[in-house]
């Protein structure tokens, strides 16, 4: 039986991490790769170590992978399924059809995931300032990231804002931004980018409106 990730509704506006359920050899090593990666970053975890959280064999590591990295890169791609860019793009369409409010309902989905007990650090984020952005990680973590944007832009256009791309690279800037700082410890960021977004929609032509 296949290990999937339950991704479940978010609760108060956030996005609720995904419940792991039991399954085969490849899968135990992405949910080890998926707590320790998070946990201490990449270069930290050896294989070693990720083969004794997950339980397997080493033959059975590299029957699933030829390295590391290749067992990184299969754990950005759960990330990017089950926790970030998809996720975020499917709450704002739960939360309003109205592109500009979607613009804004991305800053709510945020600020719900900050102020999670648990809350992590984007490992996209984390990834390209650990690995560099010219390695395979870096490059394909800034790929996944280029989503959120191309995502703000497809909004910005809809709802008729001037010059959709420097908005949405704007908001993207917003967004990473605010997620640094959460990391920090500030968990109103994600409030204080909403406002600047705001004024960035008003700057284009367009009038925000918030989700309700």
């Amino acid at each position: 039986m296949r290990t999937t990730y339950d991704f479940p509704p978010a609760v108060d506006g956030a996005l609720a991490p995904p419940r792991l359920t039991q399954g085969g050899a490849r899968d135990r090593l992405l949910d080890a790769a998926y707590e320790l990666f998070l946990q201490r970053g990449i270069r930290d975890v050896g294989i070693a170590e990720l083969i004794s959280r997950a339980g397997v064999a080493k033959a059975t590591f590299y029957a699933h992978f030829t390295s590391k990295d290749e067992l990184a890169l299969a754990y950005l791609e759960r990330c990017h399924r089950d926790m970030t860019v998809e996720a975020i793009i499917a709450e704002t369409g739960r939360r309003t059809e109205n592109p500009t409010g979607r613009l804004l309902a991305i800053f709510d989905v945020l600020d719900g995931w900050f102020r999670q007990d648990d809350f992590q650090a984007c490992a996209f984020i984390s990834t390209m300032l650990e690995v560099g952005a010219a390695h395979p990680l870096g490059i394909a973590s800034i790929e996944y990231l280029a989503q959120v944007r191309a995502f703000m832009r497809t909004l910005a256009v809809e709802a008729g804002l001037e010059q959709p791309d420097v908005l949405a690279r704007s908001c993207h800037i917003l967004t990473k931004g605010s997620i640094i700082s959460a990391v920090e410890g500030d968990r109103e960021a994600a409030v204080y980018a909403k406002h600047m977004a705001a004024s960035l929609i008003r700057d284009h032509g367009g009038y925000p409106i918030t989700a309700g």
